[in-house]
């Protein structure tokens, strides 16, 4: 009995030591930045809440039975059979290119943006796994990238949704922190850049509506229902967002994670319409549909914003759900086909350009 106490005390410490101090889990807000919040429409005692009441608060149990299931449950086809090999891009053409608008996909929700001259960056996480330690999850389905991170050009701008493992990376912000000029993000992640190292100076931290001039670029944080949390204890401690960016001539949107709700409807009437709609299509669960969207509903939000023409993100990176890895794909375009909405579904490191309507893409995921 002594012998079992004693390990499983061993192990509470060792866990609450990892959580505690190890640098990827992040910082955490002050006293001081909290009574600040209590500004925003969505912080409410003590953290950041959705419009609707969701994600409801799992017991403790609940979240043990879950974990059980997605580690226990084997999934034909939950990821590719072989890396999935990305179109290369040569770092002379990022840092002299001159031309309309493009995105380059990194895979998952990870993009690089240019535009009238500038170089963003979109969620850019580029780590091999979506957790806070190498050993705790599984590897990206893309073991390369279009260009090496090493070898992007001076970075403009950075824009992160919220702060979970598979958008907010801390190698990746380690890897571009000092070549990066500003960070854009919702209230409360600008605290895990900090404690890695950004100058306050840098980031700018914005609530849901809020709206900010960058030189020619206009960025508004717009709403998203979803949740965040890097720790045990600082679920809803950060807020979540989707993004709008638009230039004189273009008009983007970028989704985050997102459950489908009014939101979408809001934006497209505020913004829209778009030229593209980057959307959450991946990573979907009936047990968790209030904060990821199923592919039928990325079509209809699709529609609701106004989007010339949508391209799924949050998949082809990570297994992080139960369902096959092709299957977001399937169901988005049978969805959006119904709908007569464009779908786009370009390979990682193949060009996007933003007001093409033109390019077709073939189905390059099929037998992979």
């Amino acid at each position: 009995m002594i012998t079992t106490l004693a390990i499983i005390g061993i192990l509470v410490i060792a866990v609450l030591a990892f959580t505690n101090f190890y640098p990827s889990f992040g910082g955490n807000s002050t006293k001081e930045q909290k009574r600040t919040y209590e500004k925003s429409n969505q912080f409410n005692k003590g953290k950041f809440r959705n419009v609707k009441p969701v994600p409801e608060d799992l017991s403790f149990s609940d979240k043990l039975s879950l974990a059980y299931t997605f580690f226990t449950t084997k999934v034909p086809n939950g990821r590719p059979k072989e890396d999935l090999k990305p179109r290369k891009i040569d770092s002379t053409d990022i840092a002299d290119y001159k031309g309309e608008a493009r995105l380059i996909w990194f895979g998952h929700s990870s993009f690089l943006l240019q535009i009238e001259g500038k170089n963003i960056l979109i969620d850019p996480m580029f780590g091999a796994v979506a957790a806070p330690h190498p050993l705790l999850g599984e590897k990206r389905f893309n073991k390369e990238f279009p260009i090496a991170i090493e070898q992007l050009p001076q970075i403009d701008a950075v824009i992160f949704s919220h702060d979970h493992y598979d958008h907010l990376d801390y190698e990746s912000v380690l890897k571009i922190k000092d070549k990066t000029n500003h960070f854009y993000t919702p209230l409360g992640v600008g605290n895990h850049l900090t404690a890695w190292g950004v100058s306050d100076a840098k980031i700018t931290e914005m609530d849901w509506w809020q709206e900010t001039q960058f030189d020619s670029l206009k960025f508004v944080c717009t709403p998203a229902q979803h949740f965040s949390g890097r720790g045990l204890n600082n679920a809803q401690s950060t807020l979540w967002s989707s993004w709008v960016i638009t230039s004189e001539n273009e008009n983007i949107f970028f989704s985050g994670d997102s459950g489908y709700a009014d939101h979408f409807k809001e934006i497209g009437n505020q913004y829209g319409p778009f030229d593209i709609a980057l959307m959450e299509c991946g990573q979907y669960n009936k047990l968790w549909s209030d904060i990821h969207m199923m592919p039928e509903e990325t079509a209809q939000a699709g529609l609701d914003v106004k989007a010339k023409k949508i391209m799924p993100i949050h998949w082809a990176g990570f297994k992080l759900a139960l369902h096959e890895w092709t299957d977001p794909i399937i169901r988005v375009k049978a969805k959006a086909a119904e709908l007569n909405i464009k779908v786009i579904v370009p390979q990682i490191g193949q060009e996007i350009i933003v007001k093409d309507s033109v390019t077709t893409y073939p189905n390059w995921w099929q037998n992979i």
